[in-house]
């Protein structure tokens, strides 16, 4: 769980505007704001999904339809989502704000779904022999 909140430094680096500091009590900031190009957040975003997308598809098989077109659902609902939090206008109010939030609870529901009618690839195939 300590290896999160480097993890996390890191990635936030990549996106924010120089405002994060360099170490704990540091006065220098730090950050390369790919957030003020849209197109460039974008490309970062997807890559980042769809690397991790990637990942989880070559360890994991199916077992059954549900693990194989859940997984896609889940996956098609991230990016709509991500693309109407991006492109589409803002929140008409503070409760339409605050019920898009509880909806993305939706991918934690979407997501245990998908992953229990899929199983770990065996990892012999990985092994150093």
């Amino acid at each position: 769980m300590g290896l999160l909140v480097p993890s996390h430094w890191l990635l936030d680096l990549v996106v924010h505007r120089p405002d994060l500091p360099f170490f704990p009590g540091s006065s220098t900031k730090v950050g390369l704001g790919v957030w003020h190009s849209l197109p460039v957040t974008l490309v970062v975003e997807f890559g980042l999904l769809a690397f991790g997308v990637w990942v989880y598809v070559r360890n994991t098989r199916p077992r059954n339809r549900t693990g194989r077109f859940v997984l896609w659902g889940l996956v098609a609902f991230l990016v709509v989502s991500y693309l109407g939090t991006e492109l589409g206008p803002a929140p008409a109010s503070v409760p339409a704000l605050a019920w898009g939030g509880q909806a993305l609870w939706l991918t934690v529901a979407l997501a245990y779904w998908a992953d229990a009618n899929r199983e770990a690839v065996s990892t012999d195939a990985y092994a150093v022999r």
